[in-house]
């Protein structure tokens, strides 16, 4: 359904992007915000979901700057992998990746002559949150148990667009207090919390609950169709 598109980054990069257009006119866009994985074959299914929906989804290369032309599979090795190139694009100097979902975000604006939202998931939604706060032209977000998402530093942060987050209840990576002390910090945030891992979302991962992400997406997809209209 997708195609492979460059993105016009403000400093004169070119960053990769995944784009999945609907069948008609759309009726506004999803920015898709990688795990750490890659804009993988399930980030790509992700944004056709979106697309299939009537958005056009957009799901830029946010390790681009650091390794172009990664895709990993959900493998302990692919993990390792992952969290290197993470931990690299996080060292880069600011703006670093914001400036890339910054493009991601215009471009989305422009090609669909709608409303934008973004989603993303595990570190993509730890992004998500960020491009709330920080970035411009975004009408609504939902981040998916974004890891580092609940540390004090981010709970500091101030959205500028409603947000819907997601996050699991037995999430080693995100202990349930600090989602208690995120949720008490931000109370205008629609907070929903699911009897299920990190990563429950993907459908390649172990971690995989279907229910939880069912009910995950039709609650995105509610929120999308309030705030995007």
């Amino acid at each position: 359904m997708g195609t492979m598109i460059e993105l016009q980054v403000a400093d004169g990069t070119r960053v990769p992007a995944y784009e999945a257009r609907p069948a008609g006119t759309p009726k506004g866009a999803v920015v898709v915000i990688q795990e750490i994985f890659g804009v993988n074959s399930h980030i790509r299914a992700v944004a056709d979901g979106y697309a299939a929906e009537g958005y056009l989804a957009v799901a830029p290369a946010a390790f681009h700057r650091v390794k172009p032309g990664v895709e990993l599979g959900y493998a302990e090795a692919d993990m390792g992998e992952g969290f290197g190139y993470k931990t690299a694009v996080e060292a880069l100097p600011a703006p670093g990746v914001m400036q890339d979902i910054q493009a991601a975000i215009d471009h989305a604006a422009q090609a669909s002559a709608g409303k934008v939202g973004i989603v993303g998931y595990c570190w993509g939604g730890l992004l998500t949150w960020r491009s709330a706060c920080m970035l411009t032209g975004l009408s609504a977000a939902s981040p998916y148990y974004g890891g580092g998402m609940t540390t004090e530093s981010e709970i500091a942060r101030q959205p500028k667009v409603p947000v819907l987050a997601h996050f699991a209840e037995d999430d080693k990576w995100i202990p349930l207090d600090t989602v208690e002390a995120f949720k008490k910090a931000h109370p205008e945030v629609a907070l929903h919390t699911y009897a299920a891992h990190h990563g429950f979302n993907c459908d390649q991962r172990g971690a995989w609950h279907a229910p939880s992400a069912q009910l995950a997406r039709e609650l995105t997809l509610a929120f999308f169709a309030k705030h995007l209209a």
